[in-house]
Protein backbone atom coordinates (compact mmCIF):
# COMPACT_ATOMS: atom_id res chain seq x y z
CA UNK A 1 0.00 0.00 0.00
CA UNK A 2 2.84 2.47 -0.28
CA UNK A 3 1.82 5.54 -2.24
CA UNK A 4 4.74 6.78 -4.34
CA UNK A 5 4.68 10.28 -5.78
CA UNK A 6 7.42 11.10 -8.26
CA UNK A 7 8.30 14.72 -9.01
CA UNK A 8 10.18 15.07 -12.30
CA UNK A 9 11.43 17.93 -14.44
CA UNK A 10 9.13 18.36 -17.44
CA UNK A 11 10.59 17.08 -20.74
CA UNK A 12 13.68 15.59 -19.03
CA UNK A 13 12.45 12.01 -19.40
CA UNK A 14 10.88 10.04 -22.25
CA UNK A 15 7.64 8.13 -21.65
CA UNK A 16 9.61 4.89 -21.77
CA UNK A 17 12.06 6.15 -19.16
CA UNK A 18 9.21 7.24 -16.87
CA UNK A 19 7.69 3.77 -17.22
CA UNK A 20 11.07 2.28 -16.29
CA UNK A 21 11.18 4.50 -13.18
CA UNK A 22 7.68 3.39 -12.15
CA UNK A 23 8.24 -0.30 -12.85
CA UNK A 24 11.59 -0.29 -11.08
CA UNK A 25 10.14 1.45 -8.01
CA UNK A 26 7.29 -1.06 -7.91
CA UNK A 27 9.70 -3.99 -8.05
CA UNK A 28 11.90 -2.46 -5.34
CA UNK A 29 8.84 -1.77 -3.17
CA UNK A 30 7.84 -5.42 -3.43
CA UNK A 31 11.36 -6.55 -2.54
CA UNK A 32 12.30 -4.11 0.22
CA UNK A 33 8.86 -3.66 1.84
CA UNK A 34 7.49 -7.12 0.98
CA UNK A 35 4.46 -5.51 -0.66
CA UNK A 36 2.09 -7.97 -2.33
CA UNK A 37 1.55 -8.13 -6.09
CA UNK A 38 -0.96 -5.54 -7.26
CA UNK A 39 -0.20 -3.21 -4.36
CA UNK A 40 0.77 -0.40 -6.72
CA UNK A 41 -0.10 3.27 -6.19
CA UNK A 42 2.06 5.73 -8.10
CA UNK A 43 1.69 9.37 -9.17
CA UNK A 44 3.94 11.32 -11.52
CA UNK A 45 3.98 15.12 -11.35
CA UNK A 46 5.95 17.24 -13.81
CA UNK A 47 7.54 20.58 -12.99
CA UNK A 48 9.51 23.25 -14.79
CA UNK A 49 13.17 23.11 -13.72
CA UNK A 50 12.84 26.20 -11.52
CA UNK A 51 9.80 24.67 -9.79
CA UNK A 52 11.62 21.56 -8.58
CA UNK A 53 14.28 22.91 -6.25
CA UNK A 54 16.47 20.22 -4.70
CA UNK A 55 19.60 21.73 -3.21
CA UNK A 56 22.46 19.74 -1.73
CA UNK A 57 21.80 20.46 1.98
CA UNK A 58 25.46 21.41 2.30
CA UNK A 59 26.80 18.08 1.00
CA UNK A 60 28.63 19.72 -1.91
CA UNK A 61 27.10 18.35 -5.10
CA UNK A 62 24.84 19.52 -7.91
CA UNK A 63 21.88 17.83 -9.55
CA UNK A 64 20.89 17.62 -13.21
CA UNK A 65 17.50 18.11 -14.84
CA UNK A 66 17.07 14.34 -14.56
CA UNK A 67 16.55 14.76 -10.81
CA UNK A 68 13.81 12.74 -9.14
CA UNK A 69 12.12 13.67 -5.89
CA UNK A 70 10.21 10.68 -4.56
CA UNK A 71 7.77 11.06 -1.70
CA UNK A 72 6.50 7.84 -0.17
CA UNK A 73 3.56 7.47 2.19
CA UNK A 74 3.54 4.08 3.87
CA UNK A 75 2.92 2.17 7.06
CA UNK A 76 5.89 2.10 9.46
CA UNK A 77 8.97 0.38 8.07
CA UNK A 78 12.10 -0.84 9.83
CA UNK A 79 15.38 0.99 9.43
CA UNK A 80 16.69 -1.98 7.48
CA UNK A 81 13.72 -1.91 5.07
CA UNK A 82 14.20 1.81 4.47
CA UNK A 83 17.94 1.52 3.87
CA UNK A 84 17.36 -1.43 1.53
CA UNK A 85 14.70 0.49 -0.41
CA UNK A 86 16.88 3.59 -0.81
CA UNK A 87 19.90 1.58 -1.95
CA UNK A 88 18.07 -0.77 -4.30
CA UNK A 89 16.12 2.00 -6.02
CA UNK A 90 19.23 4.13 -6.46
CA UNK A 91 21.32 1.24 -7.77
CA UNK A 92 18.69 -0.06 -10.17
CA UNK A 93 17.83 3.38 -11.60
CA UNK A 94 21.52 4.08 -12.01
CA UNK A 95 21.97 0.79 -13.85
CA UNK A 96 18.84 1.00 -16.04
CA UNK A 97 18.80 4.73 -16.81
CA UNK A 98 22.34 5.85 -16.02
CA UNK A 99 20.87 8.12 -13.36
CA UNK A 100 23.45 10.50 -11.92
CA UNK A 101 24.53 9.51 -8.44
CA UNK A 102 23.01 12.67 -6.90
CA UNK A 103 19.74 12.89 -8.83
CA UNK A 104 17.52 10.77 -6.56
CA UNK A 105 16.07 12.17 -3.35
CA UNK A 106 13.59 10.14 -1.28
CA UNK A 107 11.33 11.28 1.54
CA UNK A 108 9.41 8.58 3.40
CA UNK A 109 6.41 9.59 5.51
CA UNK A 110 4.89 6.94 7.75
CA UNK A 111 1.21 6.59 8.53
CA UNK A 112 -1.03 3.87 9.94
CA UNK A 113 -3.44 1.41 8.35
CA UNK A 114 -6.43 3.44 9.54
CA UNK A 115 -5.18 6.36 7.41
CA UNK A 116 -6.18 4.54 4.21
CA UNK A 117 -9.50 4.23 2.42
CA UNK A 118 -9.18 2.37 -0.88
CA UNK A 119 -12.79 2.67 -2.07
CA UNK A 120 -16.42 3.20 -1.13
CA UNK A 121 -15.66 5.52 1.80
CA UNK A 122 -14.57 2.58 3.96
CA UNK A 123 -11.48 2.02 6.07
CA UNK A 124 -10.74 -1.45 4.73
CA UNK A 125 -7.95 -2.20 7.19
CA UNK A 126 -10.23 -1.33 10.12
CA UNK A 127 -13.25 -3.21 8.76
CA UNK A 128 -11.13 -6.30 8.09
CA UNK A 129 -11.72 -6.26 4.32
CA UNK A 130 -7.94 -6.09 3.88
Amino acid sequence: MPLLQFHLVRHAWTKEQVQTILDTAYDVTREAFHAPAGDRYQIVSYHEPEELVMEDTGLGFTRTNKRILLSIRTRPRTQEEKITFYRLLHDQLQQKLELDDHDLMINLVENQDEDWSFTSGKAQFITGEL
